[in-house]
């Protein structure tokens, strides 16, 4: 599969210029049918308005769900679309952590057990080898079809601009969308800095130290990050990456150019971190498999006061949010007047990644259940469900948004042009999730200073960038 071009400023622009989704401002398991267990591709029907792909309405269809922050109900809602919309098929749905164990080896064998897959999770699979191995259908008879709402209005043209590029991996087809818009960055309470610490959001870094400084003498952490999963710092660096040093360093990472981890912005974001660990602001000790739960129930708790995540956080911490603690998310601070890129600067890409099997049983039936996920019916249901801004354009406006979506969808307006999203963890899913959550569990413990933790990082971009078997995805 030869690599093809990406310009992520061509993408950004069409995102901010498209108001990123011109919402208000701005995101029970049934038994699994045999669907794509049956080893036999579902014959198409037939095609017509109310079928524009062809769905075979007898097939079985089967939707295997992670079960994480978002949970299922909002993909049982499309599900039972599905099969009110084609009675005389069996729709079925499961959820699972995990992902990849119970489903890649059946993919690889050409047999897949399921024809729609929420692949997410800290046991997703890799994208990027699916797309290359050719085991993931290419998305674009979807997004070129009439959409549920509106048959004049194709698939695409509902959906976010930044939605495409994400799921191209270096082609001309698109091979994962989201049901998603994800705001990353410093999630803290609101009550908490106002009442507990009396202080501001901090705009500067030597605003979050004082902040930090002033929790410390009250017995509160400043910061925690999840132990299992110490690559959720990064969500909390990007950032501040294209402030110090402007968008060139993140294409730089993606590319996979010699240095870019080395970069002296990179640099002086790990330094303004390691000042974190070396003053004893972070709680850690979050180790297990559910470490990231663990430590966000100590975040509610009030054990500390900032915390890396995205934006489905409001949800998954429902259960442990005290009442008035007014949730929400704010851009990283600024490192100081030679920053390129503002305060406001925001990592706001899509999330929550949906793939459909190149064999699937019912691959057209995959499809539709995806065409039905991006109606505005299923949209809102999903908002109402997980409380996260959908990637369906318009699917929520004049809709009273919980504090912490309502602080992201209010970041990315202000952030405005100031978007930015890093590709090479979709590019290259292994050197996040593997190699960077490695060294970023050693920098925040304290084992690993700046230059190490960039030296090995850099290292293993470089590995990749090395590797014949990988395939690459070249800069314009």
């Amino acid at each position: 599969m030869g690599p093809t071009h990406v310009n992520r400023r061509d993408v950004l622009k069409r995102t901010a210029a498209a108001g990123l989704l011109a919402v208000p401002g701005v995101g029970a398991l049934s038994s699994c049918a045999s669907g794509g267990g049956s080893g036999e591709k579902a014959e198409k029907g037939t095609k017509s308005d109310k079928n524009p792909l062809a769905v075979k309405e007898d097939a079985a269809l089967s939707v295997y769900i992670f079960n994480g922050g978002y949970g299922d109900k909002y993909a049982q809602f499309v599900t039972d679309m599905y099969q009110k919309h084609y009675p005389k098929s069996k729709a079925g749905q499961k959820s699972t952590e995990k992902i990849a164990t119970q489903l890649q080896p059946k993919i690889v064998r050409g047999n897949p057990s399921a024809d729609v897959i929420n692949n997410s999770g800290a046991d997703q699979m890799n994208i990027s080898k699916l797309v290359h191995n050719k085991q993931v259908a290419d998305f674009s008879e979807l997004l070129d079809a009439p959409s549920w709402d509106d048959p004049k209005v194709k698939v695409r043209d509902t959906l976010s601009p930044a939605m495409q590029p994400m799921g191209a991996f270096g082609t001309k087809g698109c091979y994962q969308l989201n049901i998603a818009m994800t705001a990353y960055g410093n999630w803290y309470s609101d009550r908490m800095l106002k009442e507990t610490l009396e202080v501001e959001y901090p705009k500067t870094w030597d605003q979050m130290i004082e902040v930090c400084k002033k929790a410390k003498a009250k017995g509160i952490h400043g910061w925690s990050y999840p132990g299992g999963h110490p690559r959720y710092m990064l969500f909390s660096m990007y950032g501040m990456f294209a402030q110090a040093g402007g968008r060139p360093v993140l294409d730089a990472m993606d590319y996979l150019e010699p240095n870019a981890w080395k970069h002296d912005a990179v640099k002086s974001v790990f330094e303004a971190f390691e000042e974190l660990v070396a003053k004893k602001y972070v709680l850690t000790g979050f180790d297990g498999t559910e470490a990231h739960t663990e430590m966000q129930t100590a975040w509610t708790k009030g054990k500390c006061v900032f915390v890396p995540n995205g934006s489905w956080v409001e949800n998954e911490a429902k259960d442990t949010t005290p009442k008035g603690f007014e949730m929400r998310v704010g851009a990283t601070p600024s490192l100081g007047k030679s920053d390129v890129m503002p305060f406001g600067t925001l990592y706001a890409p899509p999330g929550e990644p949906f793939i459909v099997p190149a064999k699937a049983a019912n691959l057209q039936g995959g499809l539709e259940w995806m065409r039905m996920m991006y109606s505005k019916e299923a949209a809102k249901n999903f908002f109402k469900e997980v409380g996260s801004i959908p990637a369906v354009t318009g699917a929520i406006e004049g809709v009273q948004l919980p504090p912490g979506t309502d602080s992201a969808q209010k970041a990315i307006t202000a952030a405005g042009d100031n978007i930015v999203i890093p590709f090479f963890k979709e590019w290259y899913g292994e050197l996040f999730t593997e190699d960077f959550n490695a060294v970023m569990g050693k920098f925040m413990m304290g084992d690993m200073s700046t230059k190490e933790a960039l030296d090995t990082m850099q290292k293993a971009a470089d590995r990749v960038a090395k590797d014949p078997d990988v395939t690459k995805i070249k800069k314009a």
